[in-house]
């Protein structure tokens, strides 16, 4: 509790909301933090994108998918983002995400990626195929989405595919 504001707040301008935990994030529902990441099947002119979401508050991953970096395989995301209930998106203003997000419901800006960007950094110091400037590459489109997600499906989800 940050005690030296608390001296200086006139109570009259206080409002406090007591919730349970399960209660509070009913009402304040789901928030996520969207990316998409780069990496690259045989040569850099092939690219290939991991395009992935976490819980805001949790940092958990959501789901992710992979293909190009286009408006169809983020709508493949958004789509297995839709039982969750999110009902805010944090993203980094990339413009799949300005088309198909409603304004309302969306963020833009680092300072609300900051999990899922530390995520990125994760997988590409323990992902060599990730790193930008590496000898390790995938060779088919198939063994690279399988390498990262058995990755994730292992430590993100405690479980192989």
């Amino acid at each position: 509790m940050n005690h030296a504001l608390l001296a200086i707040v006139n109570p009259d301008h206080v409002e406090v909301e007591i919730y349970r935990a399960d209660e509070l994030e009913q009402r304040r529902g789901v928030s996520s933090e969207l990316d998409e990441m780069w990496g690259f099947v045989r040569t850099k002119a092939n690219p290939r994108w991991l395009w992935h979401a976490i819980d805001h508050h949790t940092g958990h991953v959501l789901a992710y998918v992979f293909g190009r970096r286009k408006d169809e395989v983020f709508l493949k995301l958004k789509r297995l983002l839709e039982p969750f209930g999110i009902t805010r998106y944090y993203t980094d203003g990339w413009g799949a995400y300005e088309r198909h997000l409603d304004p309302e419901q969306h963020r833009v800006g680092k300072d609300y990626t900051q999990k899922i960007e530390s995520k990125h950094i994760r997988l590409r110091t323990r992902i060599k195929r990730l790193v930008r400037r590496t000898i390790c590459f995938s060779k088919t489109e198939r063994m690279h989405d399988l390498v990262i997600g058995l990755f994730i499906n292992r430590y993100e989800f405690g479980r192989l595919l």
